[in-house]
């Protein structure tokens, strides 16, 4: 079992920045994969991003490419999300995952059904 704790959401204009953390605990951090999700409201939840467990794999959706960048600090058991050139429609709540069973040689997954553990949220709101 894993705890993940996001933080780091809030209000700011369109243009600017905001960086998201996820803290886990409670399993070995560097054995298995991380994503970020994030769900508007009226909205199903959509993939944003992710990385291997070894930070060597990345993938993003094209909606944040160029503008949104994953990375993972191992030896802080956190994985972050660098958001740039934010736009109102970036508006969502913003979930970070857990992929226990990552496949052996592959991408990390874009599927939120993959994904074991979820954290609680933190809302972004970008305003025009």
């Amino acid at each position: 079992q894993v705890q993940l704790v996001e933080s780091g959401g809030g209000l700011v204009q369109a243009g600017g920045s905001l960086r998201l953390a996820c803290a886990a605990s409670g399993r070995i951090f560097n054995t298995y994969d991380m994503g970020w999700f994030r769900q508007a409201p009226g909205k199903e939840r959509e993939f944003v991003a992710a990385v291997r467990w070894s930070g060597m794999y990345i993938v993003s959706a094209d909606s944040v490419k160029g503008r949104f960048t994953i990375s993972r600090d191992n030896a802080k058991n956190t994985v972050y999300l660098q958001m740039n050139s934010l736009k109102p429609e970036d508006t969502a709540v913003y979930y970070c995952a857990a992929d226990f069973n990552p496949p052996p040689v592959a991408p990390p997954s874009t599927d939120a059904k993959r994904y074991d553990y979820w954290g609680q949220g933190t809302q972004v709101t970008v305003d025009s």
